[in-house]
């Protein structure tokens, strides 16, 4: 006998949830079958794709803006949201997005990991929906990310949450979303989304980093270390600015320079890899091609890089430079061609590179708020190149 199919098994009878999550969890996911067959197409001429990428490039150049304004306009929220969650009694913590929203909470991990001292796991929400959710409890904090606040994924997976008695605080661009709605608390990001996801990204790191440290405050965690992060969160929106004023012209000549790739590799260790997985992302999105965000270490199991292949390595000054120099050694004798984003004062790859994009040093826990914005400047002039090629007009 077939079993009965459902498009969720959260909607099947053994089902945690009750009528009413199941309810909700079936409307939205009717929106989002409906939502992907508007999406644009591989054309490489696809105007509706045109489009986005045109608007990509304003949604950048706003980054600046963008994280002063959410660092200042939710303050309240945030410091609320954190009273909340000092309040409880926390053992561990999950951290549960898809595509850019996993990538912007794999960013804070290691600073929520160090200053609260305890675990911290960054999950695929369809994993920790439907697999890795059995250790929650009432000392369980699972935090959400979404833009749209209707992700079919994220949203089971802050419903498991809540069923299992866990406290649920999610982060949305979308006032009023099953997702702001559902949560115990919710914090809204104010940034646009008419091109592919790159402010809303950063300014979700910005809102997260800031909830930890506040948290952080309420706890015996050291005042002056807590001050030195924060100075460091102030000053970011200052640094963007700063990698937006001065490298274009260099990320602009290397897309050119790799415009007819169809694979493009990304790879980067700890907070790094956040960006990584971003700017495969952005390449996916913004182009026809192909993109891997490869873990640091994973890159080397085995013979990642082909001839001819581009890798960009993100490397801000940690511990992760010795294997990220070994990386780029290990391209460029596979025969592909390696750009190293690194920390001013960081020469270590510099024999190893095809080329060097320098951006300002900073706390590596901090970095993928500024060393994201390379991999979307890149993602950009790499589509725009792609049409003017296929055909369009520049």
């Amino acid at each position: 006998m077939t079993p009965d199919f459902y498009e969720t098994p959260l909607l099947q009878s053994d089902s945690p949830l009750d009528d009413h999550s199941k309810n909700s969890i079936k409307e939205i996911y009717a929106k989002e079958k409906a939502k992907v067959l508007n999406l644009p197409s591989d054309d490489p001429l696809d105007p509706k794709r045109r489009a986005r990428v045109d608007y990509t490039w304003t949604e950048i150049q706003e980054q600046p803006e963008i994280l002063t304004k959410n660092l200042s306009l939710e303050r309240e929220t945030i410091l609320e949201a954190a009273e909340y969650v000092a309040g409880q009694e926390i053992s561990k913590i999950y951290l549960v997005g898809c595509g850019d929203s996993f990538a912007s909470l794999l960013a804070v991990r290691a600073l929520y990991e160090k200053i609260f001292g305890i675990t911290c796991e960054a999950v695929q929400a369809l994993d920790f929906a439907y697999y890795y959710n059995h250790p929650i409890d009432e000392q369980t904090l699972v935090i959400t990310l979404s833009s749209s606040g209707s992700t079919v994924r994220t949203v089971e997976a802050m419903m498991i949450a809540r069923a299992k008695g866990a406290k649920t605080l999610t982060f949305s661009n979308t006032p009023g979303s099953p997702l702001i709605n559902e949560s115990s608390r919710g914090i809204l990001i104010r940034a646009e989304r008419k091109g592919w996801p790159t402010q809303s990204s950063t300014a979700a790191m910005a809102l997260l980093f800031q909830l930890g440290l506040d948290v952080a405050r309420k706890s015996s965690y050291d005042e002056g270390v807590l001050d030195t992060y924060q100075n460091t969160l102030d000053e970011s929106p200052k640094l963007v600015q700063t990698v937006l004023d001065t490298i274009n012209d260099q990320i602009l000549e290397i897309a050119q320079k790799e415009a007819d790739r169809w694979i493009y590799l990304f790879a980067g260790g700890g907070p790094a890899f956040a960006s990584t997985i971003i700017g495969a992302a952005k390449i996916k999105e913004c182009t026809p091609d192909h993109a891997i965000a490869i873990p640091l270490e994973e890159y080397h199991h085995y013979n990642s890089q082909k001839q001819g292949d581009p890798l960009l390595l993100t490397v801000p000054t940690g511990p992760s430079i010795p294997r990220a120099l070994d990386t780029a050694q290990e391209g460029k004798r596979w025969g592909g061609q390696v750009y190293s984003i690194v920390s001013d004062g960081n020469h270590y790859l510099d024999q190893a590179s095809d080329a060097v994009i320098t951006l300002p040093r900073m706390n590596e826990l901090f970095s993928p708020l500024v060393y994201t914005v390379p991999l979307q400047l890149f993602a950009y002039h790499s589509a725009m190149e792609k049409f003017y090629r296929a055909g369009a007009e520049r």
